[in-house]
C-alpha cells in the first residue's frame, strides 16, 4: 500500500460519532447549549478520532475556526461527527460537525463546525511521527 492509501484507510477507521441529549444542566440563560460545553464535547470526540487514527499518545494543540450556525435549544439532540481531514508528519487535523435534531421530528441540520489540531507525543512529551515506520510496516504485504 502507498502512504496515501494507508492514510485513507486510517481516516475511515478513525471516524467517531456520538449523540447527546441537551438537558438543562448544559444550557445557559437563553435555554440553549453553552458554547463552552459544545467545545468540550467537540474536543473530546476529535480526540477519539485522532487517537483511532494513530493509536498513539496525542495532545490538542489548537482549535481553529469554530462556526456556530444555529443555536442548540434545550430538549433537543445533537450528533457529533469527527473525521480526520489533514495528516502531517507529527500532527493531524480533525473536523467536527455537530448536527441538531428535534426529539419530535425527523431530520437534522448542521449547527456547529470546528477544527481541532493534535500532535503525537512520546513519553517525554516530544513530538513524534503520527504514523511511525513500525506502524506503517503493518500495511506492507
Amino acid at each position: 500500500m502507498t502512504l496515501e492509501e494507508i492514510i485513507d484507510k486510517r481516516k475511515i477507521l478513525a471516524k467517531a460519532c456520538v449523540t447527546k441529549a441537551i438537558f438543562p444542566d448544559t444550557t445557559n440563560h437563553h435555554d440553549t447549549l453553552f458554547g463552552g460545553t459544545a467545545l468540550q464535547w467537540m474536543d473530546e470526540i476529535s480526540f477519539i478520532a485522532a487517537t483511532r487514527f494513530c493509536r498513539q499518545n496525542i495532545v490538542t494543540v489548537s482549535s481553529d475556526r469554530i462556526d456556530f450556525k444555529h443555536a442548540v435549544p434545550a430538549g433537543s439532540l445533537v450528533e457529533l461527527v469527527a473525521n480526520v481531514v489533514e495528516v502531517g508528519r507529527t500532527s493531524l487535523k480533525v473536523r467536527v460537525d455537530m448536527y441538531l435534531e428535534s426529539l419530535y421530528e425527523d431530520g437534522s441540520k448542521k449547527a456547529i463546525t470546528g477544527y481541532f489540531s493534535f500532535v503525537a507525543i512520546d513519553k517525554d512529551k516530544k513530538p513524534v511521527a503520527v504514523l511511525p515506520q513500525s506502524f506503517l510496516d503493518q500495511y506492507q504485504s
